[in-house]
């Protein structure tokens, strides 16, 4: 396990626990708040963390083994997260804690074993425009984006 990994692998946990921490507090009402940025409650939010942004693991391991990446563009993002938030307005806080413990883990475990030869590997990150490492779209995804979710989700709170 190189270095880097195991830092990555540590951010990541770290990352799962403020947000399991943040969740488990959450009280019916918080839970029912609006983050403004997205329009969602902050239970949806939560959700689009556990599973929207944990999906980067199946993306990473494509990038890791060679196969690259889907196209992307930002309109197909927005689209499947609106999307995900109607299918998932009722979704309740035990439902996404198990989903955000499970993929949290899952995806620190995937750094933390990401050998150094697959490390370099890199993918055509459309969106972008540019090349990415899987650690470096699992911080774009997760440890930006995400936590930028997270940050509205506290913002909502208050």
């Amino acid at each position: 396990m190189s270095e880097d990994a195991k830092a990555l692998a540590n951010r990541l946990e770290a990352f799962s626990r403020e947000v399991v921490a943040f969740v488990e507090g959450c009280s019916p009402e918080a839970w029912a708040k609006t983050c403004a940025p997205e329009q969602w409650s902050v239970g949806v939010t939560a959700r689009h963390i556990a599973e929207g942004h944990y999906e980067v693991l199946r993306l990473a391991q494509a990038v890791a083994a060679g196969r690259g990446l889907p196209p992307v563009t930002a309109e197909m993002l927005t689209e499947a997260a609106n999307r995900h938030a109607r299918e998932h307005s009722g979704c309740t806080k035990e439902e996404v804690l198990g989903l955000l413990r499970a993929n949290g883990a899952a995806l620190a475990d995937f750094a933390r074993r990401l050998p150094p030869s697959e490390i370099a590997r890199t993918g055509r990150l459309t969106l972008m425009d540019a090349d990415v490492t899987a650690p470096r779209l699992i911080e774009l995804v997760v440890l930006e984006s995400a936590r930028e979710h997270f940050e509205h989700m506290k913002d909502a709170v208050g």
